[in-house]
């Protein structure tokens, strides 16, 4: 008995066009993906280069830093690239590029968006400047105080390190700092700023420190959440048979 000859299927052409179409987006996608990467972001005065980043974000990531050849292959560089330039172990390496988006999104720590720098130093000072009526619609113009001159505010002001005093004039474009603000009217208040002395707080030096952008972990207690159950009924079994001996 003969066997049937097997029927060769044909692949109607509206969906081999489809499938030519999906394979041609497949490869080329894969293919933009290897190649092309998006453009570095620009370093700031505060963190102007590789040591600078790798010692504000901390976890010891500083001692990475001869590993780099330059700004742009700290940025470009991806997991399976930094695992073999030797950063160990995997949880270094997530935190460097989640550290790494930050800094790209522009979501800076502790004095990241300060122009004004000086080898790692700058000064923010408070200052009285003329009230902008047309900041917010519903923000009234500050009234006058015992700290405050009439159709004045207090705004923080960033100089260089050895500045002594703030010359406003029209053309300058005072910003808001992150994480920093004015305290009671007078003092700036921010992590990591030391007061000057004589200025009764008005003004304080930041300078890049090591770990001032780390991202604090946690401690486990009692071998953390999955295991607390468990470590504190050992401990407790272990108590009961000394207070029994």
């Amino acid at each position: 008995m003969l066997a049937p000859t097997p029927r060769v299927g044909i692949m109607p052409s509206k969906i081999l066009g489809a499938w030519r179409c999906v394979r041609c987006f497949h490869q080329s996608k894969t293919k933009l993906s290897t190649t092309a990467r998006p453009p570095p972001p620009s370093p700031t005065p505060f963190v102007p280069n590789v040591e600078t980043f790798l010692s504000l974000i901390g976890r010891d990531m500083s001692k990475h830093a001869s590993k780099f050849s330059s700004w742009e292959s700290l940025f470009s560089l991806t997991s399976p690239e930094l695992r073999e330039l030797g950063i160990e172990p995997a949880r270094q390496r997530r935190y460097l590029l989640r550290q790494r988006e930050k800094f790209k999104n522009g979501v800076y720590g502790p004095g990241g968006d300060l122009e004004t720098v000086v080898d790692g130093v700058a000064q923010l000072r408070v200052v009285e400047v003329p009230a902008d009526k047309t900041e917010s619609n519903n923000r009234e113009v500050p009234r006058a105080s015992a700290t405050l001159t009439p159709g004045m505010q207090k705004r923080i002001v960033n100089l260089p390190p050895d500045a002594e005093a703030y010359e406003h004039s029209k053309s300058n474009i005072l910003k808001k700092f992150a994480h920093m603000k004015v305290h009671q009217g007078t003092m700036v208040k921010g992590p990591y700023l030391q007061a000057i002395k004589g200025t009764n707080g008005s003004a304080a030096l930041i300078k890049v420190t090591e770990g001032m952008w780390e991202d604090k972990r946690g401690q486990k207690v009692d071998g953390g959440e999955r295991r607390r159950a468990e470590v504190r009924a050992k401990k407790r079994s272990a108590e009961r048979r000394m207070a029994s001996s």
